[in-house]
């Protein structure tokens, strides 16, 4: 069994929680997720099966999300979110319409981010979350991140529901932190659920209590190939044979990377088409023939 099923997932559960249940459903093959989100968050999480477990180290670094989150003006708290301790309040009540929109249009395309304490990250091997709990705060790297859009979506009082798409890797809760600290009021972030992951949207998404037994699983199972954006590639079976053993073959097309298939449609690769010695050749860089048991 191969491919992906995107869960919906509910508040309170970890990544690991629904990667758990799903691994019990699907055993033996191999199961393991694209990116995690907080247990607090609920929405889109893609679980990968199979072979599609091993599309995890060649996904872009620029894999776009999209979030709905609720920011809160007025406070902000220890997590940057609704679980933690309120440790600093301010004043939002003179906070226009029109200053949050400038506050946003400082934060959309490329910024650097500097992750919260609270997080998973580790630095000298222990993760800043279990630091943080410790009492101890230290500096951390900002990242580059990249805000594709940002804009607000309706206004309750101090209740601000935004509407996001980011490059992976983007911290929201950080996002509403540092739009606190622009506004002068503070802020954090009062409630998240992802609308997208990659190619995978809520219209995807089902229930995890809906899942049973393995049946289930194959009722919603979405093909692997959906993990990439790239163009379609139909190899001859000479070529199938080459690809199968890793083995470049010469082929015709433009250069650039393609969902290979074989004849009958199977799945076969993630390839580049390049250029040696004057020849254009299908090089493999990522094989999903086969399905792949834990």
């Amino acid at each position: 069994m191969n491919g992906v099923i995107v869960i919906d997932k509910e508040a309170g559960f970890t990544s690991f929680d629904v990667v758990a249940k799903v691994r019990r459903l699907c055993r033996p093959f191999k199961v393991g997720h694209t990116g995690t989100l907080d247990p607090d968050a609920t929405g889109v999480l893609p679980v990968c099966i199979g072979n599609a477990t091993r599309a995890a180290d060649i996904m872009s670094g620029n894999d776009k999300k999209s979030y709905r989150a609720v920011m809160r003006l007025g406070a902000s708290t220890e997590t940057y979110d609704a679980s933690g301790a309120v440790n600093k309040t301010g004043d939002a009540e003179g906070i226009t319409d029109e200053m949050i929109e400038n506050a946003l249009f400082s934060f959309r395309g490329e910024i650097m981010q500097i992750p919260p304490m609270y997080s998973a990250i580790k630095i000298g091997g222990k993760k800043l979350y279990e630091l943080a709990r410790e009492g101890k705060e230290i500096e951390r790297e900002a990242r580059k991140i990249t805000i594709h859009s940002l804009s607000v979506v309706e206004r309750d009082g101090n209740d601000i529901t935004l509407d996001i798409d980011c490059s992976k890797g983007t911290y929201i809760r950080s996002l509403c932190h540092d739009i606190g600290l622009k506004l002068g009021c503070f802020a954090h972030m009062a409630s998240l659920r992802r609308t997208k992951s990659g190619n995978f949207t809520l219209e995807d998404a089902v229930d995890l209590s809906s899942l049973s037994d393995i049946s289930d699983i194959e009722k919603h199972l979405i093909p692997t190939e959906r993990l990439f954006d790239y163009p379609d590639f139909t190899v001859s079976e000479k070529q199938e044979y080459l690809v199968k053993n890793g083995v470049s073959a010469y082929c015709e097309g433009e250069e650039g990377k393609y969902r290979v298939f074989n004849k009958n449609g199977e799945f076969l690769s993630v390839s580049e088409i390049v250029t040696v010695d004057g020849r254009k050749c299908l090089k493999l860089i990522k094989s999903f023939y086969g399905a792949t048991k834990g």
